[in-house]
């Protein structure tokens, strides 16, 4: 669509110069046609003409031919536009023909910093960290795929008062032991135990507040100890990474510790200017236009009433290295919607000090909550967090009793594979095609239908025209890998056409908005407007030659196109299902 687009405007500009220079077409996609010009509205209103007369103007002095098939003025004014069927299928084959399908580079290229997932040392994973790793990955997916230059950071809670008791609990069981009980994954049965053990003896909290000013300190004994519970959280986040599909590494961990040596200066620095204020003891600032309910100017607390520093130092630590050291041009932090006070108080004081000037963009992506059945937040029978390992283990365990449920025979050394490909994409897809700031329900029957909006409709799909293109007639046609130009004749290959050439404007659309679900939508919206174009206009049964061949091309781009937005997102598209 967006080259579209820039094809109508190239030819309609002229036109609408030759009245006003530099007015506007305003071209919209439209119900009634293809396109619709608007900008004849504006520019008669700007010299007092007749909206429809200035339309007739335009369209009398286009230059539309070989770009529409028909033109025609509508209502008060509109010009609708209905594109050349030859426009669409020259379009199409340049699509099927490129290895982007048509979606262009950026031509401004940017840095961006994403930071996402963030879960804490010592604390497994569970399902609050889903929706942020989800939505993280598939925006660093998009827009590394547009050109522009991805920084992953996870910012891990690795640093704090809680590290003392858990070095403490690490060196009465054990370091051998320790390590044994972390590398299997029960970070939460090792934190549970130590609390346990923090909360009954005063002994052993003494210890524990000696042990943080000796970690705060840099005591080398301690750091080592430290580094072996980084270590062994890493490790574990990294198994959950891998299950769940996503890019996220270890050595795209940043952890607030990351920050510690920058602190001082953050305080200094907002001092030296004038922006920090005592309040009951803590070192804050107050940026304009930030209240309470009751009208009260409301505090950025920087440094605490016992001179420690809270997660606004850090935040705004993060911000001027990402800013100075990275060179970030854009800065995405994909955390939850209950957050976003903290982050427009953190950017506004950056920007008070210097230290996110405004060429930066700095955006909280913020998102809603994964919801159960009763529409609370989603927790285990047992009324605890449910543990991101256990619910992807779920996932793909329902994934392969649905599919054997369905019917469809899947080979014995694939079923692995493909069971695994269904249940983290339809976990994924659930997910991102929300939009992005609601709450969604978590249920297992929706997401795991092969019909209606849902990963495994997507993905057999994709498996479905795959197996049409390996059929012998298909083969022998060439599987529609020529990009000949398609014949364009009938009312379901027009619609096909168009859609495929709104892939790049969905994609576009992720990295603008951040809504990875207009990408789900419009892949969804592709597939069933494929079943249309399937039912009415065979394949098999049509006319070997240009026909064949047409329908085909038309096929395997379609097929090109979800397996692209599909990876995109982050799901897999299994070729046999």
């Amino acid at each position: 669509m967006a080259e579209l687009r820039s094809v109508l405007e190239a030819r309609l500009r002229p036109a609408f110069d030759a009245i006003a220079p530099g007015a506007d077409p305003v071209l919209r996609p439209s119900d009634h046609a293809d396109f619709q010009a608007n900008g004849a509205l504006a520019l008669a209103k700007k010299l007092g003409r007749a909206p429809r007369d200035v339309a007739a103007e335009v369209v009398a002095a286009a230059d539309l031919g070989g770009v529409c098939s028909a033109v025609e003025i509508s209502g008060p004014g509109f010009v609708n536009l209905t594109l050349a069927d030859g426009l669409l299928a020259r379009l199409v084959a340049a699509a099927a023909g490129d290895e982007r399908l048509g979606v262009a580079v950026a031509s401004e290229p940017r840095r961006a910093v994403v930071d996402y997932s963030a879960p804490n040392v010592a604390k497994e994973m569970h399902v609050g960290h889903l929706r942020g790793t989800i939505i993280g990955d598939a925006l660093c997916r998009v827009l590394g795929f547009l050109g522009h230059e991805v920084v992953r950071e996870n910012h891990v809670g690795d640093w704090g008062t809680p590290f003392g008791m858990l070095i403490e609990h690490l060196v009465d069981v054990g370091e051998s032991e320790a390590v044994g009980e972390l590398s299997v994954g029960d970070l939460d049965g090792f934190y549970r135990d130590a609390r346990a053990a923090f909360d009954a003896s005063e002994e052993l909290r003494e210890r524990s507040r000696r042990r943080v000013v000796a970690l705060q300190s840099g005591d080398a004994e301690t750091l080592r100890l430290w580094h072996v519970l980084v270590a062994e959280s890493v490790r574990y986040f990294d198994d959950v990474y891998t299950k769940l599909g996503v890019l996220l590494g270890p050595d795209d961990v940043v952890g607030e510790s990351s920050y510690n040596a920058m602190l001082p200066a953050v305080v200094a620095d907002l001092d030296a200017l004038g922006l920090l204020v005592e309040s009951d003891g803590a070192r804050c600032v107050f940026p304009p236009g930030f209240v309470n309910r009751d009208g009260e100017a409301l505090p950025l607390i920087v440094q605490k009433s016992d001179g420690g520093f809270g997660y606004a130092a850090t935040d705004l630590a993060a911000i001027r290295d990402r800013v100075e050291r990275i060179g970030a041009a854009r800065m995405l932090y994909v955390v939850g919607a209950p957050q976003a006070q903290h982050f427009a108080m953190c950017f506004a004081v950056a920007r008070l000090a210097g230290w996110l000037p405004d060429r930066v963009e700095a955006v909280h992506v913020g998102f809603g909550n994964v919801l159960g059945a009763d529409h609370k937040m989603l927790r285990s029978r047992a009324g605890q967090s449910v543990k991101l390992v256990a619910l992807l283990d779920e996932a793909v365990e329902r994934a392969a009793a649905a599919i054997a449920e369905s019917g469809r025979r899947v080979d014995a050394s694939e079923h692995a594979s493909v069971a695994r490909a269904v249940g983290i994409g339809a976990v994924k897809y659930a997910d991102l095609s929300t939009e992005r700031t609601r709450d969604y329900v978590f249920d297992w029957d929706r997401m795991l239908a092969f019909d209606g909006r849902t990963a495994p409709y997507l993905q057999y799909a994709h498996a479905r025209i795959r197996s049409v293109l390996r059929r012998p007639e298909a083969v022998a046609a060439g599987a529609g890998a020529s990009p000949t130009v398609p014949a364009i004749g009938e009312p379901a290959e027009r619609a096909l056409a168009l859609f495929l050439l709104g892939f790049e404007e969905a994609v576009a659309a992720v990295a603008d908005e951040l809504a990875p679900s207009k990408l789900a939508t419009y892949l969804y919206d592709l597939a069933s407007c494929f079943t249309t174009f399937y039912e009415t206009c065979p394949i098999a049964t049509a006319p070997a030659g240009h026909v064949r061949e047409s329908r085909l091309l038309l096929a395997r781009c379609t097929a090109d196109v979800l397996a692209l937005g599909l990876d995109l997102l982050g799901i897999e598209a299994p070729d046999r299902m």
